[in-house]
């Protein structure tokens, strides 16, 4: 049995901050400077209540409204968040209770940062190809925003919280390809939150304890990227049987801009096919993918190629990818 992504719709928390806010706070930062160097104009960030359930739940109910989804047909959700609004229960529990789901739909967190949406979808389509679920709602949503200090401008000017809801089924507008996966948990340490876990407790001191907060080494991460996408490029292919040429759209994990230009260039693919624009959203994490299928395929659906190719890599270090053909 075949597996499709049948819809995607997405949720952006209202407030905004923009590279004027930040450049007010970051005096030595320009606005011209913020743009030219990472690609954002803006980002969307979760109020003091607001968390990755609450986005998760707006994302569903935006899906069933959009695309007249009735809430009886699924049977399983997979949520996506390294931002739990607990440590346990789980996420998708709550999201599933609050969205009024059949008790006796499945529901189930994965903890995966930016190749999450591609993962994501390699569970959906084995619950659906084997015929366990007929239909899978598969979330994405983070809050990074509330790991990163007020002081930090790097992470703040790059991360944006967002939420996206597919639905994955036995028929859809674009078909589930083979995968390919890649782990190295040796570099965990270079994008972390190291305390707040089992192994460290949250700091008890009065002053800034930066393993609180989110900690990314920038240049062992971009290393990481130049190291292992270009070969998950050339494993996806082959592993669908496909040539290059044979890609109508590549679509990466939007990280930033000056990543996105290096990989396009090392992995040699020409800029029309190639999407490289975060401008409104900043890097969603493992949000970013479904945010540009959203608004770049399924928006004009009747008028887009047959082939795309993901690539989702990041925090993990974790990367995955997978090939998606259009089915009607």
């Amino acid at each position: 049995m075949n597996a499709s992504i049948k819809a995607i719709s997405y949720y952006l928390p209202e407030k905004i901050v923009s590279n004027t806010d930040l450049s007010l706070e970051f005096p030595e930062w320009s606005v011209e400077k913020i743009t030219d160097k990472i690609g954002i104009e803006k980002r969307h960030i979760a109020s003091e209540h607001e968390t990755s359930v609450d986005l998760a739940v707006n994302a569903a109910v935006k899906l069933f409204s959009e695309y007249e989804i009735e809430k009886s047909s699924i049977d399983y959700v997979i949520l996506c968040t390294q931002s739990p609004d607990y440590f346990l229960p789980t996420s998708a529990c709550l999201v599933h209770d609050k969205i009024g789901l059949s008790k006796e739909a499945g529901a189930i967190d994965i903890n995966q940062g930016c190749s999450g949406y591609v993962y994501g979808l390699s569970l959906a389509k084995g619950l659906v190809s084997s015929g366990i679920c007929n239909n899978v709602l598969l979330l994405t949503s983070e809050t990074y925003s509330k790991y990163i200090h007020k002081s930090d401008k790097s992470n703040r000017s790059i991360f944006g919280d967002a939420a996206t809801a597919s639905l994955i089924s036995n028929t859809g507008l674009l078909s589930i390809g083979d995968f390919v996966f890649g782990s190295d948990g040796s570099g965990a340490e270079d994008l972390i939150v190291k305390n707040g876990g089992a192994r460290n407790e949250l700091s008890k001191e009065a002053n800034f304890n930066p393993d609180d907060y989110l900690y990314m080494n920038g240049s062992n991460v971009f290393n990481f990227t130049l190291k292992s996408v270009p070969s998950l490029i050339k494993s996806i292919l082959n592993k669908n049987k496909l040539e290059k040429d044979d890609i109508d759209y590549f679509v990466f994990h939007q990280a930033n801009s000056f990543m996105l230009n290096t990989m396009r260039k090392v992995c040699k693919i020409e800029e029309d096919k190639f999407h490289n624009d975060m401008k409104k959203t900043g890097n969603t994490v493992s949000s970013t993918i479904p945010i540009v299928l959203k608004d770049t395929y399924f928006s004009d659906i009747e008028n887009k190629n047959q082939k795309i190719a993901l690539a989702g890599f990041g925090v993990g270090y974790s990367w995955a990818g997978c090939i998606l053909e259009k089915s009607i």
